[in-house]
């Protein structure tokens, strides 16, 4: 069992950046492969960025690529999306995600996730 917890929104103006952070319960974190996804208001939730379990490889939506980026820290048990540049259609609730794997693989699908955080609302304005 995985607990996730977001933190780190906000309400920020175009241009600027934002850290939102996950802490994860348990300890299999090691074996954790993780994901961030957003939905925007009247839009249904889509991939932003993943990142296996060893925090080696990284995946990014293409409106993401080259401003924003995912890292694990598996001694925190944190999971990071450091988002730079950001702008008004970034706009959205940021969930993170996360499923036990042996493997070496990033998953951007939702249906690959077994557990999901709450939530953190992103909003920027322009």
């Amino acid at each position: 069992q995985v607990q996730l917890v977001e933190s780190g929104g906000g309400l920020v103006q175009a241009g600027d950046s934002l850290r939102l952070s996950c802490a994860a319960s348990g300890r299999t974190f090691s074996r954790v492969a993780m994901g961030w996804f957003r939905r925007a208001p009247g839009k249904e939730r889509e991939f932003v960025a993943s990142i296996n379990r060893s925090g080696g490889s990284t995946d990014y939506a293409d409106s993401v690529k080259g401003r924003f980026t995912i890292s694990k820290d598996n001694a925190k048990n944190t999971v990071y999306l450091q988002m730079n540049s950001l702008k008004p259609e970034d706009t959205a609730v940021y969930y993170c995600s996360a499923t036990i794997t042996l493997g070496w693989g990033m998953f951007s699908r939702e249906y690959e996730y077994e557990y999901w955080g709450q939530g953190a609302q992103v909003t920027v304005s322009s």
